[in-house]
């Protein structure tokens, strides 16, 4: 599907389809496009678009190049789905004051970037892109503060919660694995933003917007550094606890079986196949072997408890 936004006259119209003719034209936003789209786009504007291949290269060359007439950048959107997160490479080409992205999915960023555009009124393509920079920066921004609720949440549960269970665990390894794809993705755009300081297409406003982002990124980084080292700490704590209550579970069983040697040894004295053994031929010789063995449980209970081994 193709959406473009067309500015006349300081009026801005969203359409949807073929694009007619290029005049006031200023994004074209690309969504999940079929080949014959994506090629009269091509024809259009003549421009070349990044493939999937393309799109999702690591290295920094094809995260941002520039060239003479325009500016490509591949950047990942995080997204969630069934609870785990992904990430989606969006692609950016910006050419004179035309922006083209081209996605494969809806994001929330790019529909607050539309409702966002009437009220705001850009100039050109450039002031869109920040727009769609500075509104994912946003969203990362409250997406960090929902993990740092939840890592608190967890957190009091983990100093209430005497017998911590495997779910918890598994929480606090899932907050790490979402804030080590967020981190990724903050990262990604510090570089961009740093490498778009360098360009030569951007105008002074757009440099001291860019600066204002880079320090906010970089606020961003320090929150999701501290909230992983949260995760940290909480996952060496739980592992503490699990350690003290198997310690416990370990030191009661002891406990108990050096409680029931004394009597296994009289048992197995009194036990012995000997002629000579007295107390078998007196009446009291079984009630004095009974006594024994609970008074011998009882001297070795209390002698834990006078050491504070209990």
């Amino acid at each position: 599907m193709i959406k473009y936004v067309r500015s006349k006259q300081g009026q801005f119209k969203v359409e949807t389809g073929q694009i007619i003719e290029d005049e006031g034209v200023i994004w074209i936003d690309l969504i999940n496009p079929t080949e014959e789209e994506k090629k009269e786009v091509e024809k259009t504007f003549g421009i070349e678009l990044f493939t999937p291949q393309e799109s999702e290269e690591i290295e920094s060359s094809s995260k941002f190049s520039e060239s003479e007439s325009e500016i490509g950048i591949n950047m990942n959107f995080l997204r969630l789905e069934n609870g785990s997160h992904s990430n989606d490479p969006v692609s950016f080409i910006l050419k004179g004051s035309i922006l083209v992205t081209q996605r494969a999915y809806e994001y929330k960023t790019f529909t607050d970037t539309y409702h966002k555009i009437r009220m705001i009124k850009p100039e050109n393509g450039i002031d869109i892109f920040l727009m769609i920079l500075e509104i994912r920066i946003d969203f990362d921004a409250d997406h960090i503060e929902n993990i740092t609720d939840q890592i608190t949440k967890i957190s009091k549960d983990l100093v209430k919660d005497n017998d911590p269970e495997r779910e918890l665990l598994l929480q606090i390894s899932a907050f790490q694995e979402s804030t080590i794809a967020i981190r990724e993705n903050i990262v990604e755009k510090q570089r961009i933003l740093s490498a778009s300081l360098k360009s030569r297409f951007f105008s002074r406003e757009n440099y001291q917007m860019m600066q204002v982002m880079i320090q906010d990124v970089s606020s961003l980084l320090d929150h999701t550094s501290f909230n992983f080292e949260r995760l940290e700490f909480m996952q060496n704590t739980f592992l503490g606890l699990v350690d003290m209550e198997q310690n416990r579970i370990i030191k009661i069983f002891t406990v108990v079986t050096v409680i029931f040697l004394p009597p296994t040894l009289i048992a197995s004295m009194y036990g012995m196949n000997f002629e000579f053994m007295p107390e078998l031929d007196e009446i009291w010789g079984y009630p004095f072997a009974i006594v024994l063995m609970i008074l011998s449980s009882i001297f070795t209970l209390l002698f834990f408890k006078r050491k504070n081994w209990l």
